[in-house]
């Protein structure tokens, strides 16, 4: 019986648009949970302050929506748009958050607020951005250095000066998705078979690039001393931990219920974002967060897949890259949650309220999606489906043809 489960499961794996319905399922159960658990997360306090409890879901709603477009787009565009764009949005992601530091002028111009800037009624997060930009750029710069990233100064000169000042500039304000960024950084690196020894020079810049921003911002030795015993700072920086554990305690196996969370009566800090995991716990229990992390699971392995079966090197080093980036922020912000690491403040991709960042996972993803429509077997069994004119309107056009001898990136190493 196992191995008849096994063999239906390799058969549906098999088949030539596995990755792109395996993407599809996977994200659009994350963002369902997700807009289930803000609502949950926020009805309270949004009734209180607003008078609705649907005040908040309704506004992430909306951003789901915008989302959900920016997918169908993303998922539209060829490979030679995302080269074209890769360096005037790294630009504009390192202008966005120059106007960060720079408060004086940013509230002149547009309004600024810790990580956010504010055009009119809306705010978005230069940060969010970032990531994508940067995905686009290195994965550009290293298809374009070809043999040459063997180099360490044919790598540096074109690569690291203006990374590192993005870096640096949302690294200043914001640790967390700077941390997230270095790792897709340097996983994109690696996936393009940089040598190791490059690899651990700039881990080790990393590292302590990173405790030098720590010791230069007060509150973040104050969550590092708080992540060791945060019972001895529970009334400052170990209230919100703590309140997490209490959370995740009481939820046990099966929950407390859904909508039956105590610690969302103003309890739980952030509980509809950077603790919502804390709440999926208390409510779902551990059965719902194993299903969460499942959920992750296949978008990792479905991430992987995509890169190791594209045929283009670009596309092979964005999937990666795109991968690395969902992983590693997932496990920062439940890692965060759980007590393994220290508590960075970063959203959970698809469910953490947050329009930004919503909006540019699902572009991220819909990139990716375009990206599985595109490995070789899928594009052929599309191509000989030949769908019509208004089906290719509606939702996405054919992907290019394989070819029977691509170029690809020097490297031994595919993910």
């Amino acid at each position: 019986m196992r191995s008849g489960f096994l063999d239906t499961l390799r058969g549906l794996l098999d088949r030539p648009l596995a990755s792109y319905y395996l993407l599809l399922s996977a994200s659009a159960l994350l963002l369902t949970v997700g807009l289930v658990m803000v609502f949950s997360a926020t009805m309270v306090e949004s009734y209180a302050q607003q008078g609705s409890a649907f005040a908040v879901i309704l506004r992430q709603a909306t951003w789901a929506v915008i989302g959900l477009v920016a997918f169908w787009v993303a998922q539209r565009l060829p490979v030679r748009t995302y080269r074209g764009i890769a360096r005037p949005l790294v630009v504009l992601s390192f202008l966005l958050g120059v106007v960060l530091l720079a408060p004086d002028f940013g509230t002149a111009v547009v309004g600024t607020d810790d990580l956010w800037i504010h055009v009119g009624p809306v705010q978005f997060q230069p940060a969010e951005i970032a990531k994508f930009a940067l995905l686009l750029w290195v994965a550009d710069s290293l298809v374009r250095l070809g043999p040459r990233i063997a180099s360490w100064r044919d790598l540096a000169v074109p690569l690291f000066p203006l990374a590192g000042l993005v870096m640096v500039v949302i690294g200043y304000s914001d640790l967390g998705t700077m941390i997230i960024i270095v790792t897709m950084f340097i996983g994109l690196l690696w996936s393009a078979g940089v040598p190791m020894r490059i690899l651990g020079t700039l881990f080790s810049i990393a590292l302590v690039g990173s405790a030098l921003l720590i010791l230069f911002e007060g509150y973040r030795m104050e969550r590092i001393l708080s992540f060791n015993r945060p019972e001895e700072y529970a009334d400052t920086w170990g209230y919100q931990a703590i309140q997490g554990y209490y959370a995740i305690a009481d939820g046990r196996w099966f929950g407390v219920g859904l909508g039956e969370s105590r610690q969302k009566w103003e309890w739980l800090p952030n509980g509809h974002n950077d603790f919502i995991f804390a709440l999926i716990a208390e409510e779902l229990g551990v059965v719902g967060c194993l299903v969460i992390l499942a959920l992750f699971g296949v978008l990792v392995y479905t991430g992987f897949r995509i890169a190791r079966r594209s045929e283009d090197p670009f596309r092979m080093l964005v999937a990666s890259g795109v991968t690395i980036w969902l992983a590693g922020q997932a496990f920062i912000n439940i890692g965060g949650v759980l007590g393994l690491i220290p508590i960075t403040g970063v959203p959970l991709p698809f469910i953490s309220d947050g329009g930004t960042a919503l909006v540019v996972v699902l572009a991220a993803v819909g990139m990716l999606a375009g990206f599985a429509r595109a490995e070789p077997e899928a594009a052929r069994a599309l191509r000989a489906r030949n769908p019509s004119r208004l089906v290719r309107f509606l939702w996405a056009p054919l992907p290019p043809a394989p070819t029977e001898n691509p170029d690809s990136v020097p490297t031994t190493r595919k993910p």
